[in-house]
């Protein structure tokens, strides 16, 4: 195994970490540098000085783990603030995203509002982001080797890009590129109030398939499976009428709970299929490259590493459903023990516990999670 060596730097910082997560716009939580600098209380200082190389003892050859990254619901004001005022690694990733945007977005993430952040354009850059600190941070300043440490990558919705990033499959600059214009025609795609979105609580996807067929039928208009959050969680989105009806049918059918979703459009349904021409549009103008590890795709459940295949499936996801039941199932299926989840929140970790308690799980997110983390390898 590797012989670890951590180069952490000895701080006495501390940011805050904002508030509650807010409800996730696209269904992923359907019930969940200087301006990151300040006093840390409680931080470890005493991890292990610097040292000059990690020498490979024996390469892994074959990894148990895989690494998922959140979507979009699990923005907080501060989120990733500890590891950006510890690592100068951490500071460089936004430097390259605000300067990718022509914009402060970190100012946002740092100082909010909360409002403003939870905005799809600015959530969904601000989370990829996000991830991405912790992965520069896990790499650079604790010698992690995705290649060789992991098998797996993959994320919820929005997270897809993270995890491709991640695997070197898009540039950060490409990548928060994309998300932004992802973000606002998704937006964009349909009129405010004209779409809606409900999480059904213990619905699995094939009664809930049914239910949204049987709505559409009764009302004329839109209404799909959105997520396949797995432990019974099923979201469903389309026209608001549609749905408030397939609420109605899920009532009928004995389905214990059924809630409408606090969103401004009815994300990964039909209906955003002026959104998805667009991101046809972006990602045939971006370079992909073959991912380090395979990245399970959202809209099969499936292993994919082939650069054209997942253009065309970031297209599809857009519209199509989220299989996120069958994404975890799909890991377990190729050995994965452990799934480790990467950026803001622990939405992801606490979905593959009511999928399979028998993988283990851990999220990664602050500089104490880095140095626990570290110690395992």
């Amino acid at each position: 195994m590797r012989v670890q060596c951590l180069r952490f730097k000895r701080l006495d910082h501390h940011v805050g970490t904002g508030g509650p997560s807010a409800l996730d716009s696209e269904g992923g939580r359907a019930i969940t540098d200087d301006h990151f600098r300040g006093p840390v209380a409680g931080l470890n200082t005493g991890w292990p000085a610097p040292c000059s190389g990690s020498p490979l003892v024996g390469r892994i050859v074959v990894s148990k783990r895989a690494l998922v990254f959140p979507g979009q619901g699990s923005q907080v004001v501060g989120m990733g603030g500890e590891l950006v005022a510890a690592f100068a690694s951490a500071r460089q990733v936004w430097e390259e995203v605000d300067d990718a945007l022509g914009e402060s977005l970190s100012k946002l993430v740092a100082e909010g509002p909360i409002e403003t952040l939870t905005l799809t354009e600015n959530a969904q850059p601000a989370l990829l982001a996000t991830s991405i600190v912790v992965m520069r941070v896990l790499e650079r300043e604790g010698g992690f080797d995705l290649a060789s440490q992991a098998a797996f990558v993959a994320g919820h919705s929005l997270g897809e890009y993270s995890a491709l990033t991640a695997a070197g499959a898009l540039t950060l600059r490409d990548a928060v590129r994309l998300v932004r214009a992802r973000g606002l025609a998704m937006q964009k795609a349909v009129p405010v109030g004209t779409g809606a979105m409900a999480a059904l609580l213990g619905a699995e996807l094939e009664i809930g398939e049914k239910i949204a067929r049987e709505a559409a039928q009764a009302t004329g208009e839109v209404c799909a499976a959105a997520n396949d959050n797995g432990g019974g969680q099923l979201v469903l989105s389309g026209h608001k009428a549609a749905v408030e009806k397939a609420i109605a049918i899920a009532a009928e059918k004995g389905i214990k709970r059924s809630i409408m979703l606090p969103v401004s459009a009815p994300f990964h349904s039909p209906l955003m299929q002026a959104a998805a021409d667009v991101m046809a549009t972006e990602l045939a103008k971006t370079t992909i490259s073959v991912p380090q590890v395979p990245v399970v795709a959202n809209v099969t459940a499936q292993s994919v590493r082939d650069p054209e295949l997942i253009r065309r499936l970031l297209i599809e996801q857009v519209t199509g459903l989220v299989r996120w039941r069958e994404s975890v199932q799909h890991l377990k299926g190729e050995g994965i023990e452990e799934i480790v989840e990467i950026g803001a929140g622990k939405v992801l970790a606490g979905l593959v516990r009511r999928i399979d308690k028998d993988v283990a799980v851990r999220s990664i997110g602050t500089p104490a999670d880095v140095e626990t983390f570290l110690k395992t390898l």
